[in-house]
């Protein structure tokens, strides 16, 4: 094997341990989640036991670990806002996430109250079903 045969093995390798050590998974850190949003502020507490905050950035998912960080772009308008995942939902057929009030107006779908979006993993598990 030459030198530049091992060079490259070495540098795949040190690569994978990179990607790994950044808790990447191949094939998952580009994957986004495309559908519907919707914006809510109802309830006291979210799932996560936190207090209910409108004014947060925050969003509810239905299977991200909590604290996973997620862009949500509107494909309409090109918005974009990165929210924490504090909570489980949206519980409403072919919805893919809801977002808190203050992440909706940053989105500009306040008056819609829903938009079609993409969803993408910035921190966290990077575990999403994929857009067509």
């Amino acid at each position: 094997m030459g030198l530049s045969k091992v060079w490259v093995s070495g540098f795949g390798f040190a690569l994978i341990v990179i990607a790994a050590a950044a808790g990447l998974h191949f094939g998952e850190a580009v994957a986004g989640e495309c559908g519907k949003a919707s914006w809510y502020k109802m309830g006291t507490r979210t799932a996560s036991g936190e207090k209910m905050d409108a004014n947060a950035m925050a969003a509810a998912h239905r299977t991200l670990p909590f604290g996973t960080k997620v862009k949500v772009e509107n494909l309409a308008n090109g918005r974009s806002v990165v929210v924490r995942v504090n909570d489980r939902g949206p519980f409403v057929r072919g919805r893919v996430i809801d977002v808190t009030k203050a992440a909706a107006e940053r989105l500009g779908m306040i008056r819609s109250g829903t938009a079609n979006v993409k969803v993408t993993v910035v921190a966290g598990k990077r575990k999403l079903a994929g857009c067509s």
